[in-house]
């Protein structure tokens, strides 16, 4: 299979969690600037910068995801500042959710998870997927899940 990237509507999704990030990082600024603890331009300038980085980081998170579904294994690839390359075999695949939370079902999009055999929290999350495409994935990945776990067998 080739590497697939993620629906180019999960940039709405990761600006608009941005932006209320910004915000909320912001909303103490305008607190102090309110009181006169700070310079009215204070907040303006905070708000500014933190939000130009938050959507920069948004939009360059969503050009570096990437996954690959091969017979033998998942492979996702993902990070701005840090580069995180994930190997999942899928005789660790426990079970597969596909789930979409309210914004993800406001913008038509859904997310597919991965519960594998380890650790606790040892699952992996494809975002930025079609309902239909999360659903197919799901299927997918039973199936070969399924077929690896018998070649495993003992």
């Amino acid at each position: 299979m080739t590497t697939q990237t993620l629906h180019p509507r999960v940039q709405v999704v990761w600006v608009l969690r941005a932006v209320l990030l910004s915000a909320l990082v912001t909303a103490p600024f305008v607190a102090g600037a309110y009181l006169e603890y700070l310079p009215q331009w204070a907040p303006v300038a905070v708000g500014a910068v933190i939000l130009t980085l938050t959507v920069a980081h948004a939009l360059l998170r969503y050009r570096r995801w990437s996954y690959e579904i091969r017979e033998d294994a998942i492979y996702l690839d993902r990070g701005v500042i840090t580069q995180v390359r994930t190997t999942v075999p899928l005789v660790r695949i426990q079970h597969v959710d596909s789930r979409r939370g309210p914004i993800e079902r406001t913008v038509g999009l859904a997310s597919c998870v991965v519960y594998t055999a380890g650790s606790r929290g040892a699952d992996v999350r494809i975002p930025g997927l079609t309902p239909d495409g999360a659903s197919d994935l799901r299927e997918e990945l039973k199936r070969l899940a399924i077929r690896a776990d018998g070649e495993d067998a003992v």
